[in-house]
């Protein structure tokens, strides 16, 4: 995307922000997951990074429409200094924090559009793995669910091709909950044990929490009560 363009989005962006700010209360990130993180670090701080770290600081304390915005501006600076794969970041937690404000047409855009497109065209494959992880939330957070299951599904297949095991494990666990609100609840637990399993293989233990919140859900669902595994 041309520098034009990309202002353009970084006005329509902060607008848009702006004028929902009123209607569009911060939720709680950990419901997607962990924050997106395949930049490449630099060791000469530029107004782009300035950008980026004020953004995280800003989505970390709950301030997401201002995280919004100057996710934007980073992204704006990055692609200026022709800095792609952090450029392609940038937008990539632009649409995380468009995910938490429940604006999914907005994430949707930018991971589709832009984001996937520049990874796949600087040949970043873990940015396309990110992406493909970050559309499934994105589908499911909308409701669409086929979509959901397609690209984390999509997610998988990569994460395997690049021995990638924490995302391979992560794109079971997307596709069980996307099952589990399926109402399948036999075929998902088959992919939270199978989760759970890779997991205690490789010693992962970052997954035990949203492992056991998966159980418990299938459990209250086939028995309408609360429980506690």
């Amino acid at each position: 995307m041309d520098k034009i363009c990309l202002a353009f989005i970084c006005f329509w962006i902060t607008s848009n922000a702006t004028a929902q700010s009123s209607n569009s209360g911060p939720q709680d990130a950990s419901s997607y997951g962990p924050t997106i993180n395949v930049a490449v670090s630099s060791s000469d701080e530029t107004e782009a990074d300035i950008f980026f770290a004020d953004a995280e600081r800003n989505e970390r304390r709950g301030d997401l429409n201002e995280a919004l915005t100057l996710f934007g501006k980073a992204a704006f600076e990055y692609n200026s200094d022709k800095k792609l794969t952090k450029y392609a970041t940038s937008l990539l937690r632009m649409s995380n924090v468009h995910l938490l404000l429940s604006h999914y047409t907005e994430a949707e855009q930018v991971v589709l559009n832009v984001a996937l497109k520049t990874y796949a065209r600087i040949g970043n494959k873990a940015g396309q793995m990110a992406s493909y992880n970050q559309l499934g939330k994105i589908y499911f957070g909308a409701n669409k669910l086929t979509q959901s299951m397609w690209f984390f599904t999509q997610q998988g297949i990569l994460a395997q091709q690049l021995k990638n095991n924490s995302s391979y494990i992560e794109s079971i666990l997307g596709i069980a909950t996307v099952k589990i609100k399926k109402r399948e609840y036999h075929l998902a637990l088959k992919d939270i044990n199978k989760a759970e399993t890779l997991a205690k293989y490789f010693k992962m233990n970052q997954f035990n929490s949203q492992i056991r919140s998966s159980k418990a859900t299938i459990v209250e669902k086939q028995l309408g009560k609360k429980v506690i595994l």
